[in-house]
């Protein structure tokens, strides 16, 4: 850090496996790529391109060797992963992440019905490729998981080898575990949290007020997704205490004489 204050909470140190700070990148160029980990690297963990954009990015090799040289993990949005399997070319998808050196993989099932069982079949046989993390939750605000579905869930695709279980939230923050309007599900939040460790999940939080819940509910070192690039370094300051939504939450009251 650039000087000292006292009263910080400890933050993990990078590379972790928890706090995790997970960054979508919906189509940055390679120049502002050079320009966003220029200031933001320390702080970021993951960096997935967002839902099918590396299909269509230019100069995508060159942009993932920025990120290589950064030591920053990439991978691939889930969207790509289910527009790949519902073509029925899930072997194809295995050689395009070992063709661009891509060791992260997303496995989700929130644009196309997967058996549950299959799911976590392709989990398993991904974990041999790489690091697996998996989505639960669908993009579909009408289709309500019940909190149980969704332990059920997750712990099956933990079993299934999946290193995190991202909580679906979409880019906006607008289904999943939040309301239409933005509003965390708080009951089915804190129900999750009595049978999942919280380590092992990546809470997406594109919103502001999503982020301060989970740091207010988990601490600074709450694990979050779906950050935008421009967001990395306010939300770094918000889970030290240092922007004003969490000022006074890691400070010691001092006592009066």
């Amino acid at each position: 850090m650039n000087f000292s204050l006292t009263q910080i909470p400890d933050r993990y140190i990078k590379p972790r496996t928890s706090g995790i700070t997970m960054v979508m990148d919906k189509g940055l160029s390679v120049e502002e790529t050079k320009n966003f980990l220029s200031v933001a690297h320390p702080h970021v963990d993951l960096v997935k391109l967002g839902f099918g954009t590396s299909y269509v990015t230019p100069n995508l090799e060159e942009k993932l060797e920025v990120y290589r040289s950064y030591n920053m993990p990439v991978y691939f949005g889930g969207t790509l992963f289910e527009a790949f399997l519902i073509r029925n070319q899930f072997e194809d998808y295995i050689s395009v992440c070992k063709n661009f050196g891509i060791s992260y993989m997303e496995v989700s099932d929130g644009s196309i019905t997967i058996p549950h069982s299959e799911k976590c079949g392709y989990i398993e046989k991904l974990t041999k490729h790489g690091t697996v993390l998996s989505e639960v939750g669908s993009k579909d605000a009408a289709h309500i998981i019940p909190p149980y579905k969704w332990i059920e869930l997750m712990k099956a695709e933990l079993d299934a080898g999946s290193t995190y279980v991202i909580a679906e939230a979409r880019e906006a923050g607008n289904v999943g575990i939040y309301r239409g309007s933005g509003e965390v599900r708080e009951g089915l939040v804190q129900e999750i949290l009595t049978q999942i460790p919280g380590e092992r999940i990546l809470w997406e939080a594109p919103q502001k007020a999503q982020q301060l819940y989970f740091i207010e509910l988990l601490g600074c070192n709450a694990n979050l997704g779906n950050i935008a690039p421009s967001e990395v370094i306010s939300l770094e300051a918000m889970r030290i205490g240092l922007r004003g939504d969490t000022f006074e939450m890691f400070l010691t009251k001092k006592e009066t004489t």
